[in-house]
């Protein structure tokens, strides 16, 4: 008896934990997307690059193009520098932020350039005291959400009543051997009487 109970937990257990293709968890992530380092789906556009001075981390968000530049071999931020932005045929200088430590470019002209869905390559020009350096890099912006997301809400519905169904059979299976077990014990009961 002991183990059809466990048996049973077990299997409630794994109904919940399992992700059917297309589920989502609780902040409408894609569980089956490709994850990044902490495992949940970026859609905000990133940039990363080195040279064999520097290495740049960039993303745009909050109506700017925010980059963060280290030293490549010792990550020590390089701060106070002058950077310049160019895409195309527009070009825009950076704006060092000391109390964040990054470079932001908020020029109306080029923002609105990159944030258009696909691949901008980004030439990136720095001087800092006597160095000087060019980094190259790709900005990728994903394609806005499209009807795809509506689709969730029959999705995440679907799944509750798979696991709800799921439930309701263990539930009986458990009932339906407590049962069998008590009109087991009884007869034995009676016929030893």
């Amino acid at each position: 008896m002991k183990h059809l109970y466990l048996l049973l937990i077990a299997m409630l257990i794994s109904s919940t934990a399992c992700a059917s293709p297309g589920a989502h968890g609780p902040n409408g992530e894609h569980l089956d997307g490709q994850p990044t380092a902490t495992g949940a789906v970026t859609s905000i556009p990133r940039i990363e690059t080195f040279t064999e001075s520097f290495e740049l981390l960039g993303h745009l968000a909050g109506g700017e193009l925010s980059i963060m530049i280290d030293r490549y071999e010792t990550n020590e931020p390089v701060l106070n520098g002058a950077l310049e932005v160019q895409y195309k045929q527009l070009t825009a200088r950076a704006t060092f932020h000391a109390d964040q430590g990054d470079y932001a470019v908020d020029d109306p002209a080029l923002l609105a350039a990159i944030a258009r869905p696909g691949s901008h390559p980004l030439l990136f020009t720095l001087v800092t005291g006597e160095e000087s350096d060019l980094l190259e890099g790709v900005l990728t912006v994903p394609e806005p959400a499209t009807e795809h997301d509506h689709e969730h809400d029959a999705d995440r519905r679907w799944w509750l009543v798979a696991a709800a169904a799921l439930a309701l059979v263990a539930v009986a299976v458990a009932v339906a051997v407590a049962v069998a077990v008590f009109l087991a014990r009884r007869r034995r009961q009676r016929k030893g009487a």
